[in-house]
């Protein structure tokens, strides 16, 4: 069930008006900045947060954060079958298994699936600089699989924090 305010800002956005926060608090901007990874869970259509939850290399550009995920997985599924409604922790605390990141900064977000071939070169760009030692090993894996539909690209459009 969306909230007042979640409701407002997705009508907003609707109208093509900006349904962000003006701004992140200096914590989550921070942590956005410089955590290696987010916490993630799609938020059921009974307002539950789903079992399917996961730490995840991320990038944020300022405005949305985006992930880049096997287009099978549930994170991708997800938007495709109507969950939008996303709740994100930032920080790095591990293997979500083995973390208590529920008491991290927490972003409630809407995802999306991002198609477009600039977006995708930006943000390929953002997680090679994001990730030097790991993309030596993952980024001819993401460029690849994305460009032949086996990796999607998953947006997360903030609406609260």
């Amino acid at each position: 069930m969306l909230n007042r305010r979640e409701l407002l800002q997705f009508s907003l956005m609707g109208l093509g008006l900006s349904g962000l926060p003006k701004a992140f608090s200096a914590e989550i901007s921070a942590q956005l900045q410089s955590s290696d990874l987010i916490y993630l869970t799609p938020i059921q259509t009974n307002g539950k947060e789903s079992s399917c939850q996961s730490e995840i290399w991320y990038v944020w550009d300022g405005v949305d954060i985006y992930v880049c995920t096997k287009s099978k997985s549930w994170r991708a599924k997800a938007p495709k079958l109507g969950l939008e409604r996303t709740r994100i922790w930032v920080g790095d605390l591990g293997i979500w298994t083995k973390a208590d990141y529920k008491n991290l900064p927490r972003i409630s977000a809407i995802s999306s699936i991002s198609s477009d071939p600039v977006t995708h070169r930006k943000v390929l760009e953002m997680f090679g600089e994001k990730y030097p030692l790991g993309w030596l090993r993952w980024g001819s894996v993401f460029k690849k699989e994305l460009a032949n539909g086996e990796r999607s690209l998953v947006r997360y459009r903030p609406l609260s924090i």
